[in-house]
């Protein structure tokens, strides 16, 4: 199974949906709130070399926003 690690931060709504879509579909995840933990924060941006959220990483591929076709492509979902 895929490592998946979404950045986040609490107020965001597209953050939300890639969490209900990654539950939808049984992938576990590890969140990181990026805006209570300083690490995670620097942790995205080196991932992604910006700011906005969500930043979703699986298996090393780095995702930004929530961009359902390439989540399905990075977890081999593709119908």
């Amino acid at each position: 199974m895929a490592k998946v690690t979404i950045y986040s931060t609490p107020t965001c709504p597209y953050c939300e949906m890639t969490k209900e879509y990654l539950k939808k579909n049984n992938i576990e995840f590890e969140n990181k709130d990026v805006s209570e933990d300083e690490n995670s924060a620097r942790e995205m941006v080196e991932k992604s070399h910006q700011l906005g959220v969500p930043v979703i990483d699986i298996d090393g591929a780095i995702i930004v926003g929530f961009n359902r076709p390439e989540i399905d492509k990075a977890l081999g979902l593709q119908k």
